[in-house]
């Protein structure tokens, strides 16, 4: 991404043909105390490098959406995108992904800051706290007519305001087990790949476990005559060989992928065998490192008693292995990694201000990452 500073905004227009928003966006903004045991175990002895560069460590706000979502005039804590964005900054963090626009009614903006006049106030607030927002959890049209592409532009258009590289989704591609599903996703996605590439933004896809789960694409047909059996070949893998690598990008949910090494180890082939075939996450990224720009760095405790094989943990205090994988994916400090926990908002009552608390702990644990 470039840096606003560095930008003379007349050639800038020119160079790139850029609309009023475009132009708009490349001119704006010219705790709780735990033990760090966890991280210190994974940062091995002699280890000679930062993992995670300091510009590049951030945090997806879905983290700390309960803090975002409450009514300052009621609580003591940060709340709203303002208030939580200058704790975030205090904290170190410097890159920001997005799980909508929306906050309390009461915070300063309103309720909704998915327009023009909201994205241009939280473009203040992040140049304000050195902030750098690096995408957000919208959504993929479902189809391509003139309705959903004039959508689509528009959020692209509130992207670029804000100063965004990528652009995504939270939600896989299609949910569906069947290579005609997956080729029909892939087309689309190539299609609004393109059209994000045109407005200077990367688009991605964020995904769970159930991506890394296996095609059903041969075998006895079922009673609507779909295959009941697979070749061996991921979902997730076919979207990558069926998609463009300068228009559709992944950002790898590391728990999540975790969580598909430990369920989605064999798949019934054609002839009706059990075949064992072991996922290997950091692998996936290595073949490929530059269509992953963007990470979710999850942690998780082992737990093979649960369904996913792990329970979320705060970063540093899990059982990934996160200084090997980092090793392992090439493109060392490269990647935008950010912090995720779906359950780190605490009891209103108990806990309320766990999310923001946690938060601070998975920086520092972000930042003592050595490999």
């Amino acid at each position: 991404m470039h840096n606003d500073n560095d930008v003379n905004p007349l050639k800038l227009v020119t160079k790139l043909g850029l609309n009023r928003r475009q132009f708009f966006a490349a001119t704006t903004g010219m705790a709780a105390a735990v033990t760090m045991t966890g991280a210190a175990a994974k940062a091995a002895p002699g280890a000679n490098g930062i993992l995670i560069p300091a510009p590049r460590r951030g945090i997806i706000l879905y983290t700390v959406r309960d803090a975002v979502g409450r009514d300052p005039l009621a609580s003591p804590f940060a709340s709203g995108f303002k208030e939580v964005l200058t704790e975030l900054s205090s904290i170190g963090y410097r890159q920001i992904e997005f799980a909508g626009f929306r906050q309390h009614a009461n915070a300063e903006g309103g309720a909704d800051l998915n327009t023009v006049a909201g994205a241009t106030a939280l473009r203040t607030w992040l140049d304000d706290l050195g902030l750098e927002a690096e995408g957000n959890h919208g959504s993929v049209p479902s189809t391509i007519t003139d309705t959903t592409i004039a959508q689509f532009d528009t959020a692209c258009e509130i992207a670029n305001i804000l100063g965004m590289g990528h652009i995504g989704t939270g939600s896989d591609p299609t949910g569906s087990a069947y290579v005609a599903d997956w080729d029909a996703a892939a087309a689309r996605w190539n299609f609004f790949g393109e059209r994000a590439a045109s407005h200077g933004l990367k688009l991605y896809t964020h995904n769970h476990d159930i991506a890394y789960s296996f095609l059903l694409d041969s075998g006895p047909a079922d009673a609507q005559g779909r295959p009941t059996r697979s070749s061996g070949i991921r979902r997730l893998e076919y979207f990558l060989a069926n998609t463009d690598p300068k228009y559709v990008f992944l950002e790898m949910d590391i728990y999540w992928a975790h969580v598909a090494q430990f369920k989605h180890k064999s798949y019934t082939a054609p002839d009706g065998s059990v075949v064992p075939a072991l996922f290997d996450p950091a692998a996936v990224v290595a073949a490929q490192t530059q269509r992953f720009p963007l990470f979710h760095a999850k942690d998780g405790k082992s737990d093979p008693a649960n369904s996913n094989g792990y329970v979320m943990a705060p970063f540093g205090q899990g059982d990934i292995d996160y200084s090997t994988f980092l090793r392992r994916v090439g493109a060392k400090g490269s990647h935008n990694p950010m912090w995720e926990m779906d359950t780190a908002p605490g009891n209103a009552v108990t806990a309320p201000n766990q999310s923001m608390e946690l938060s601070k702990v998975s920086y520092d644990a972000m930042a003592a990452l050595r490999g």
